[in-house]
């Protein structure tokens, strides 16, 4: 409710830990975190809410209480089942790229021999699966997964070459916020990122993306209004 009133476009609600390392948890226990904040959400907010989850039996119930956007970070690779919920559900998808689980996904080699052109192609593939699975194309954005499967070095790339992204004509998500790329520049615990996340959105915007997810939603909204102002003026 507290991002809702400073700004927040779009609420992402995840009841499964990504980070790198984390373990999977079961649909039910996913269910269980996710619906009921899902349900009581949908009658107090008048914005978007997003469900971060693989799993289609968690999307299904998402969408059965309310929810109107589907984040899926194995980009319809962990469940068969999740492109046909999402159609079914008129929902929107966000497909976005990852080199592993996150269990092991910061582990062995995470050489690229292209990081751009990788990510581009399997992000085409997967909009594609979701095309032909009977989702909108207008339903549907694409994330370059940023500290999924990437060096500190990779994610300061995608950064810098986002605009590469645009080849797929579709709408650019990246989320940068916190992530311990940051702290390896600038130092700190994650609450103390700010500032470096800062300079990540305002470089995701210029570069090309469209939606940009934050936990401190305050400051990133004026980062991101100071940051469209440049580009439209």
């Amino acid at each position: 409710m507290q991002m809702a009133e400073e700004g927040a476009d779009i609420i992402d609600i995840g009841g499964e830990s990504t980070r790198p390392g984390s373990k999977a948890v079961t649909a039910q226990q996913e269910i269980t975190r996710v619906v009921p904040v899902v349900d009581a959400l949908c009658g107090k907010l008048t914005i978007p809410i997003s469900v971060d989850t693989t799993k289609s039996q968690v999307a299904q119930k998402s969408l059965d209480a309310g929810a109107e956007i589907i984040n899926d970070i194995s980009a319809l690779g962990c469940d068969k089942k999740m492109a046909s919920v999402v159609r079914k559900g008129s929902a929107a998808l966000i497909l976005m790229h990852m080199r592993g689980l996150p269990e092991n996904m910061q582990t062995g080699n995470l050489l690229y021999d292209d990081l751009m052109a990788e990510i581009i192609a399997h992000l085409k593939n997967a909009s594609k699966k979701a095309v032909a699975a009977g989702i909108g194309w207008d339903h549907l954005a694409v994330d370059p997964g940023i500290g999924f499967g990437k060096t500190y070095e990779d994610n300061c790339r995608i950064i810098k070459k986002l605009a590469e992204m645009k080849i797929l004509g579709l709408p650019i998500l990246i989320g940068t916020s916190r992530k311990s790329f940051i702290g390896q520049v600038t130092g700190g615990p994650a609450a103390d990122r700010i500032e470096g996340t800062a300079a990540t959105v305002a470089a995701a915007i210029i570069n090309g993306s469209h939606i940009v997810r934050v936990h401190d939603v305050s400051a990133m909204k004026k980062v991101a209004a100071m940051t469209d102002a440049i580009i439209h003026a």
